[in-house]
């Protein structure tokens, strides 16, 4: 769910081999840290990657957990991938699925879809850790109306690859000769990379936009270091390879084809029109969306006057 409207930092001009640096806004939820990479100042996507959350990492106490209310998306598929904690999501298609580490919840909301993400009350009897990421991919257009779907596939079946030091699963898509089971609507990569200290990974061939998030460690791409909480911007083409630091490196390689032009942003609706985007608002006011099953006493309102509307942002 989007909810940050603060002021971005400013991001450093980027070395030799990259378009962009970014530094992502931080934003305290109750103690509970958000860090958002994606859409920025600098670049709106990377391939069909329009947001991009990291969670935590965090810990709600006994009897606390997360409850992010039954809200609506359309023009998108939201991806929940967690590295510690548990969620669970509800959706107005009665799905009802608890995601875990290694896990990959992939809800296509296409013309319209509500979910909500709650901490289970099971196990609220402890205190529980969170640490994960979310992402929306955008939709072609010729997709973004399409009828809601949701899908979650296990750790088990995401494909998994292990070579001096690395162990890499692809989340989604194809990369590495890797080809994931979700159903996408354009071409993409996403991948969880865990290198040991001087392990290198290298880009993925033929996508036309590629990206790194830095969660964990340090890395050095063509001679500069980063460290975590970077998001990486590649220029197209460049053959180029990550090398963990001496504590090793986590990563988020993303990326895909250059979206089929720019995306509006309201809230949580994407659309390639600001007059759907307006629709989308109206449906939501007036309870055109569906409800959620074993979650229809509470919703988000609608933030008017809280959230502008961003056009899309494409590299120079």
């Amino acid at each position: 769910m989007s909810t940050l409207d603060e002021a971005e930092p400013s991001c450093p001009a980027p070395p030799p081999g990259l378009e962009h640096v970014i530094i992502p806004r931080a934003h305290d939820v109750g103690g509970f840290e958000v860090r958002r990479a994606l859409p920025a100042r600098e670049r709106q996507m990377v391939g069909p990657f329009i947001f991009f959350d990291q969670m935590g990492p965090g810990e709600f106490l006994t009897g606390q957990g997360l409850d992010v209310r039954p809200h609506p998306h359309i023009g998108l598929s939201t991806v929940t991938y967690l590295f510690e904690g548990e969620i669970l999501h509800r959706d107005s298609l009665g799905s009802a699925q608890p995601i875990r580490p290694g896990e990959l919840n992939w809800m296509t909301a296409g013309r319209g879809i509500v979910h909500s993400e709650r901490t289970d009350p099971a196990q609220r009897d402890r205190a529980q850790r969170m640490f994960g990421i979310q992402s929306w991919v955008a939709l072609p257009r010729e997709a973004e109306e399409t009828a809601p779907a949701f899908a979650h596939h296990g750790a088990g079946a995401l494909p998994f690859v292990e070579d001096q030091g690395l162990r890499l699963r692809l989340i989604a898509g194809e990369g590495w000769g890797l080809r994931a089971p979700a159903a996408v609507s354009s071409p993409l990569f996403y991948a969880d990379a865990l290198l040991a200290p001087g392990a290198r990974l290298p880009l993925p061939s033929g996508h036309e936009e590629r990206g790194a998030y830095l969660v964990q460690g340090s890395a050095e791409v063509a001679g500069t270091w980063f460290e975590a909480g970077r998001m990486l911007v590649f220029r197209a083409g460049d053959s180029l390879a990550l090398t963990a630091g001496p504590q090793g490196a986590r990563l988020l390689m993303l990326g895909g084809a250059v979206m089929d032009g720019p995306r509006y942003l309201y809230w949580n609706f994407v659309a390639s029109s600001r007059e759907r985007l307006e629709q989308a608002k109206e449906d939501w006011k007036a309870g055109r969306f569906g409800r959620v099953p074993g979650d229809e006493a509470e919703f988000i309102p609608l933030p008017e006057g809280r959230v502008t509307v961003r056009a899309g942002i494409r590299p120079a």
